[in-house]
């Protein structure tokens, strides 16, 4: 089938789907409730947190973390913070991406005792601006937790891959890119989504850096599939104060036919688009801080879905100035000055 042919029958679909179960609804503050069921949200903790190794790199102190969640391998995480600050600092949960690399889960986005290993230091030239913005974070100040979730790093499926020229980790990722179809259907038949796991497992995360008497108020970020936990974290925990969501945010209704096949699953959770638009539970956290950085060239994304998107946002958040928008002329990314914007933004709402 051609994709025009393709994109006229979803569209004649639409339009039925439209007329009988009254898809995209306008969303008030009864969606944040109403989404969280509908996606099957987990009750998930941090359990048995242990200290697996500590280290210092310059001015930086760094924990590796592990802890269960209840099911599966148990989670790793890095602790980030200043090596000679004094007294609580804000606290940030940083999620890294999906980008179709899930060998490595944290270690896209912050720096261990060591080395970024090859694949991972091709993504962060290609996507982050060539650098860990954990650890970026961490030096201006504060306390970031970056943890794996399932599917990816420590929590990943022990996949058969083939044998070839390309690495391990290459290999174990085209591997898994056939398998997030396995996960998403198991999570269905268990009665909640890919989506409400990986959102279970965020929240845990979240309430366990909270809880550290070294931590402050809270808030986090993410790119893409990071961006995509950080707006479910901040629409699903009251108690994250700012959150950073960079080039993750369309309407779904813009991307039909030509860019709905582009990404995970977890950006469909059964149920939420006959509750409200994607915007609309990234909105949901109003009047609380929310930045929304639009990766305005970005290929995974419609131009028009982004516009209709900061559309819906901003008429939820009214003039309050709770609500930031960036456009910026990248394409799909968290590139340096991107990332130097949201550092600020979040200094100023959680110090």
């Amino acid at each position: 089938m051609s994709a025009d042919l393709a994109g006229a029958v979803f569209g004649e679909l639409a339009g039925i789907a439209a007329a009988q179960l009254g898809i995209y609804p306008s969303a008030g503050p009864e969606l944040r409730a109403a989404a969280r069921d509908a996606l099957g949200v987990l009750d998930l903790r941090a359990a048995d947190v242990r200290v697996e190794r500590t280290w210092t790199d310059g001015d930086l102190a760094g924990e590796e973390l592990s802890w269960s969640v209840g099911f599966g391998p148990r989670t790793h995480a890095f602790l980030l913070r200043p090596r000679e600050a004094a007294g609580p600092l804000p606290g940030v949960v940083a999620l890294h991406c999906h980008a179709g690399m899930k060998w490595a889960g944290k270690e896209k986005i912050a720096d261990g005792p060591e080395a970024p290993s090859p694949e991972v230091a091709r993504l962060r030239k290609d996507i982050y601006g060539g650098r860990a913005f954990a650890n970026e974070l961490a030096r201006r100040g504060f306390a970031v937790l970056a943890h794996d979730v399932l599917s990816w790093g420590s929590r990943r499926f022990p996949l058969d891959i083939e044998p070839g020229t390309l690495s391990e980790a290459d290999r174990y990722d085209a591997a898994a890119k056939q398998h997030e179809h396995v996960v998403a259907k198991h999570c269905a038949v268990l009665g909640t989504s890919f989506a409400g796991v990986v959102a279970g497992e965020d929240l845990a995360a979240a309430a366990y850096l909270r809880s550290r008497p070294d931590v402050g108020p809270v808030g986090c970020a993410g790119l893409s599939g990071g961006g995509l936990r950080a707006a479910l974290l901040g629409a699903f925990d009251p108690g994250i104060r700012a959150v950073v969501v960079a080039a993750m945010v369309s309407s779904y209704r813009d991307m039909l036919g030509g860019h709905v096949a582009k990404h995970t699953w977890m950006l469909y959770p059964p149920g939420l688009p006959r509750l409200g638009d994607w915007p609309d539970l990234v909105a949901a956290r109003a009047p609380l801080p929310l930045m929304v950085q639009y990766a305005m060239r970005d290929e995974l994304f419609p131009e028009a879905g982004m516009h209709r998107a900061h559309a819906l946002i901003s008429d939820r958040y009214g003039d309050g100035g709770a609500y930031e928008a960036v456009f910026a002329d990248v394409p799909h990314s968290f590139d340096v000055p991107m990332q130097e914007q949201a550092f600020d933004w979040l200094a100023r709402h959680l110090r």
